[in-house]
């Protein structure tokens, strides 16, 4: 599940492996943009912003993509076999040493670098940001006190990089339900949480929440339905929060949590 996290890493790569280089084939495989042909064009950078992923070129232009739930980008050497089928390919971005490989992509655009505002100037704080800024980020949690947790930390305007995987992880490690309301958490404790557990798991090839990398053990409470909680050998707990179009599946330990 791609998070703040997954994001970061990928930008992080590909911008070593692309930034100051030449794109030898810029190939997009969207429909608006089906006829742009990126080959040619100078890598300045590429920069992940909360789950937006940018690639920027030195003539003024951005290349804009989002994961969601199962997009991803991929590193090959020239001539490798790409790992996925080729129907699930959105962008293809190689230089001479490096081809960067884009899956089940979302959003793709391309847009002026200066206008990238118009796509992610809603967020809030960018828990990975350089310039995170813990005090905003707890200033919007505690606008609406009787907000659900849960639905508040999927909020991107509150701040920038938690999904469904976090969302239920740091509810257990907080040892509050996710539908509890926000004024029954300190939510200076609640962005500390949020921003260590992004950046502990920013530069592992797997996500932990619970410091243990054996198969299994790796999370508390994500998607471990039925499954003995870790800590108190309780039933975990499956529930469904929100409504229409924000209703997702969340995770939790009736026990440590209660």
């Amino acid at each position: 599940m791609p998070e703040g996290d997954t994001v970061f890493l990928s930008g992080k790569r590909l911008d070593e492996a692309l930034s100051g280089r030449r794109l030898t084939r810029g190939e997009l495989r969207h429909p608006r943009l089906s006829t742009v042909d990126l080959t040619g064009r100078e890598v300045s950078g590429v920069a992940s912003v909360g789950k937006h992923l940018f690639t920027r070129f030195t003539d003024g232009l951005s290349l804009h993509s989002h994961f969601k739930m199962d997009g991803s980008f991929h590193l090959y050497r020239p001539g490798a076999r790409f790992s996925r089928p080729d129907h699930q390919i959105r962008a293809i971005l190689a230089t001479a040493n490096h081809v960067a490989v884009g899956f089940l992509l979302h959003d793709l655009e391309l847009l002026p670098t200066a206008d990238e505002g118009r796509l992610v100037g809603h967020l809030g704080p960018d828990l990975l940001a350089e310039d995170w800024d813990p005090a905003e980020a707890v200033h919007r949690l505690s606008a609406d006190g009787d907000q659900e947790l849960g639905l508040a930390l999927l909020d991107q305007r509150i701040m920038a990089g938690v999904g469904n995987v976090y969302r239920a992880e740091i509810c257990f490690l907080l040892r509050v339900s996710p539908f509890a309301p926000v004024s029954t958490v300190d939510p200076a404790a609640v962005v500390a949480l949020a921003r260590k557990l992004l950046l502990v798991n920013a530069w592992r090839p797997e996500r932990s929440t619970t410091g243990d990398l054996g198969r299994g053990r790796q999370l508390w409470v994500y998607e471990r339905g039925g499954k003995a909680c870790l800590r108190c050998r309780s039933r975990i707990e499956r529930h469904v929060q929100g409504t229409g179009v924000t209703a997702r599946n969340v995770w939790l330990c009736p026990r440590c949590q209660g």
